[in-house]
């Protein structure tokens, strides 16, 4: 079994966690503290290359998640290899959803990561279910599944085989690089059915980056990632979400962001405002107060009536950002739905499988996703740091 000497518990199907001074310290002995049930727990385990996080290893019994009918998600099932992500962002949406586990939504999403071990053999079986309409999968919509554990459990080869052998398609969105290594197997799955891509990038400030998301690729990094999809004849749209309030929403900052994206040859561009929720609210705000304190009380009134920023603020983004796609090749293409409840559906050209389109004959071409704002230039545009945005917007 893999890292048996890291092994922390030793009853199965109880989860056991190291102590914090233990969980720091990067080795892979030390305490060991009860605190959960976990279902279908195999172990649990840190290894010194992931200092800080511990693996708990489950086998689950589904794969595929339905999305409630009430959503607005242009899919209907998801899969999730991991719960929690060692990607840290502070603002992530999904930081919620780790509280179902009896964990908290910010330190422990962030170093408690479940991995499902078997999730590809039992997506395999479900696919393979009669009843299977092949409907789109979408993955990478809770938590990353190119998220660094993803390098050593390896699960997403045989979750896109599954996928593209039962005639099923899919999308993928992710901040992680990691995504090169299965682009062969991506060019194979995309002639058998329809494929979309996604990359989330919002911000090119490699020192904002480093406090925001720490556990992420460089942007420079991921750029790079887009320019490899689109050589390899796959489509890549990209998700710059959110856009933070007096960070990030200068027009220094998006028209630096939507050139650097036009010239790395994204299919398409969607962008958005921060987005609050509980659980997101509390761990964001703390990050802002230690980072960037003159701007706590400037964001307790944006947010104070609710996890959306307010129309006002939202239309005004709106404007700036579609006047930079435009400059940049990706005008009409959507830009901003005013209506909360529709925020978060909107997914750029290219992150989403062809409408319609199921199985493919075998051999058929895939998707070249040639859209976007034209040939991609080698060159590339200078890489301007966006300047903090120093006022705020004057609407509010």
């Amino acid at each position: 079994m893999r890292w048996n000497a890291q092994q922390l518990n030793g009853q199965p199907g109880q989860a056991l966690f190291p102590a914090p001074d233990a969980a720091d310290s990067g080795s892979g002995a030390g305490a060991a503290l009860p605190l959960l049930p976990l279902a279908g727990l195999v172990k649990s385990v840190r290894t010194p290359e992931f200092a800080g996080i511990t693996f708990h290893e489950v086998l689950a019994k589904s794969a595929l998640n339905r999305v409630p009918a009430t959503s607005s998600m242009p899919f209907e099932w998801t899969v999730n290899p991991y719960r929690g992500c060692s990607h840290a962002c502070v603002y992530c949406f999904a930081r919620k959803s780790h509280t179902y586990l009896d964990l908290d939504a910010g330190v422990d999403f962030d170093s408690q990561v479940v991995v499902k071990v078997n999730v590809a053999e039992v997506l395999r079986r479900e696919l393979n279910k009669p009843s299977w309409q092949h409907p789109h999968v979408a993955l990478g919509t809770n938590t990353d599944p190119y998220q660094r554990a993803e390098g050593r459990y390896g699960l997403m080869p045989g979750i896109i085989t599954a996928l593209a052998e039962s005639g099923t398609p899919f999308s993928i969105l992710t901040k992680g690089t990691l995504l090169a290594r299965d682009i062969p197997l991506l060019r194979e799955a995309a002639r058998d059915v329809s494929v979309g891509m996604g990359i989330s990038l919002a911000l090119l400030d490699e020192k904002l980056a480093d406090a925001v998301e720490p556990g992420t690729p460089s942007p420079k990094a991921r750029l790079a990632l887009i320019g490899k999809l689109r050589d390899a004849g796959l489509p890549c749209g990209v998700m710059s979400m959110p856009i933070l309030p007096w960070l990030t929403d200068s027009e220094e900052s998006l028209d630096a962001l939507f050139a650097a994206l036009a010239s790395a040859g994204a299919t398409g561009v969607s962008a958005g405002a921060l987005y609050l929720r509980p659980g997101t609210r509390e761990w964001f705000m703390q990050w802002l107060a230690r980072e960037h304190p003159a701007l706590v009380g400037r964001y307790q009134r944006l947010y104070g009536q609710g996890a959306y920023a307010p129309k006002d603020y939202r239309q005004w983004l709106a404007a700036r950002v579609n006047a930079a796609k435009r400059r940049h090749g990706f005008a009409g293409q959507a830009g901003f739905i005013h209506d909360p409840r529709q925020e978060e559906a909107r997914y750029p050209a290219g992150s989403l499988p062809d409408a319609g389109t199921g199985h493919r004959t075998p051999g058929a071409a895939g998707p070249a996703g040639t859209g976007g704002p034209g040939a991609r230039q080698r060159a590339g545009a200078a890489m301007r740091a966006p300047a903090l945005a120093e006022l705020a917007p004057t609407l509010f």
